[in-house]
This record gives C-alpha cells, structure tokens and sequence, in this order.
C-alpha cells in the first residue's frame, strides 16, 4: 500500500472512510425473489436476452472506479523515474527485473565469478493492516514517522566455477536486513529454479540451522560477507520504496483495467 494511500486512510474526514471505499464494501448480498408463474401464457420467458448483459449498477460502478482512478492519479508519483530511482541505478551495480502486472521484483548483479540475485514481493506491503490511532490535539501530521513496511527478501548466490547455490531468507525493515536462514543447495539449478516442481524437491532437503543458533562470530562474518556484494543498508533502504512505488503504478493500472472492462 502506498504512503499515499496510508495518510488519506488516517485523515480523511469525509464518508470515504477507507482509501478504496467502492471496492472494500460490505458483501454484495443478492436476495432471490422467485418469479411470477404465467398461467395462462409463457410470455414471462420471452424478456430481451440482451438486456441481461447490461446491469443497471454497471454505470455508477464505473462512476466510482472513475473517482478512485482520479484520485490515485493526483496523488501518485509522476510517469518520470522518482528520484530514489534514478540514484540507484547510477550507481550501476544492481539490474531491475520488473514485470508490469506481476508482484515480485528481481534484483541481479554479478560479483566476480558470483551471480547474485535478490527476490520480493509487494504482496507483503498489500497485506499489512494499517494501524488505527487517534491524533492527539496538537500532534502534526508532519512529525509522524514514516510508515515501515516489513518485506520478506530471498537472496541466491551462485557461482561459475562451482556448484552449488547459496540461498538466504531475510526480513527487511527499517533499513537493515535479518537474516533468518541460510541454505546450501549442491544443485544449483534446483537451488534457484522458480518452479512447483523445483519447489517440491527443496521441501525435501535439509535446509541449515536458524542463524540465531549460529555462533556469533559466524553470524558477524556472514553479515560482512552480504555487505561486501552489496547487500547492505543502501539495498534494504531501497526495498520498501520500490515496493511502494510499484504497489502505487500496479493498483492504478488495476483500476484502469477493472474500469475499462466494466464500461465495454
């Protein structure tokens, strides 16, 4: 969820309580009311099919999805790179794979004989409840911290010259990562496959301990070995504003599409 839409869900005062109201309604309760028997004729089932294709809620449906769209778009970051963007890809060293409609994001960068990729998804930011609070009189809205979202990350380090796949599971949050486990795959290909086939086979294997179990100075050479490919503070800051910023351009795009599917 974006910043965006988290501030507007804690100050509005108007009847849009939420910030998607025409989407997170109530449920739709359909009463079925049986029909009138004819007895005398069967005109009742001679009614126009075509008009069963043209629900009469279908206009102000799209009169609200026409509002919510206006109003992202007022709110959202402008069609040129944010500036957090641009710097991060001047420095070079990481490549964004980003899949207009999909929710996972992939970082690669190679480091020496080393292939790193970084993995996440912005469903963890779409899933986090916002927490509801009271503004006490004379509190700024200005002076709140801004919101952290924690977002799980996997990292896989590969090597060219030889086997095996190093595969890390991390939390990211506040500007740091922690590291939760570290597993080693002989078969590089099944360490790093993004399949249900690949993924059935790892449920199988010994995945290594919990890092906290580790002793501490394995932990403290561990940690300066991410550092040292680029796996630092800088990565885990940017994290939480890609997600944001692709969490904005997705729901825009979602409903751009709901509504041009409703009015065709």
């Amino acid at each position: 969820m974006s910043a965006f839409r988290a501030l507007r869900q804690l100050t509005s005062v108007s009847s849009r309580a939420v910030a998607r109201p025409a989407l997170r309604s109530a449920p739709l309760r359909l009463s079925v009311v049986a029909p009138r028997v004819a007895l005398s004729s069967t005109r009742a089932f001679s009614i126009t099919s075509s008009r069963f294709s043209e629900g009469s809620s279908d206009v102000l449906f799209s009169q609200k999805l026409a509002e919510e769209l206006k109003y992202e778009k007022e709110g959202a970051v402008a069609e040129t790179e944010p500036e957090f963007l641009k710097t991060f890809k001047e420095q070079g060293l990481w490549t964004i794979q980003d899949v207009e409609g999909n929710d996972e994001v992939t970082l690669s960068r190679k480091f020496g004989n080393e292939n790193i990729r970084v993995m996440f998804s912005i469903a963890d930011i779409q899933n986090v409840e916002e927490p509801e609070y009271e503004q006490e009189e004379g509190e700024s809205e200005e002076s709140d911290p801004a919101q952290s979202y924690p977002i799980r990350v996997s990292f896989s380090i590969t090597k060219s010259n030889a086997k095996g796949s190093i595969n890390v599971d991390t939390m990211c949050q506040e500007g740091a990562f922690v590291v939760d486990n570290i597993s080693f795959y002989p078969d590089a290909q099944l360490g790093t496959e993004l399949t249900a086939e690949a993924d059935w086979k790892r449920r199988g294997l010994y995945i290594g301990p919990q890092f906290d179990t580790l002793d501490v100075t394995v932990q403290e050479e561990f940690e300066k070995f991410l550092q040292e490919r680029g796996i630092n503070e800088n990565l885990a800051m940017l994290i939480p504003e890609y997600s944001e910023y692709k969490e904005q351009k997705e729901y825009i795009r979602w409903l751009e599409n709901v509504k041009n599917f409703v009015d065709a």
